[in-house]
């Protein structure tokens, strides 16, 4: 079984250092501004998820 939770926590983790070490320059701005966007939108999608995760165990 793909573990799919492990492979979103290392594609966000490299996303995350790239962001880290990439210059904040007016040329990179374009290129951070998608890869924060895609994070905030990941890990919404994340939480979302556990949250109907647990809503499913309750039941």
């Amino acid at each position: 079984m793909t573990d799919y939770k492990w492979a979103y926590h290392i594609l966000c983790a490299a996303a995350s250092h790239a962001l880290d070490v990439l210059p904040d320059t007016p040329e990179n701005a374009a290129g951070r501004t998608v890869i924060q966007e895609a994070l905030l939108e990941a890990e919404d999608v994340c939480i979302e998820s556990m949250e109907e995760d647990e809503r499913s165990a309750e039941r």
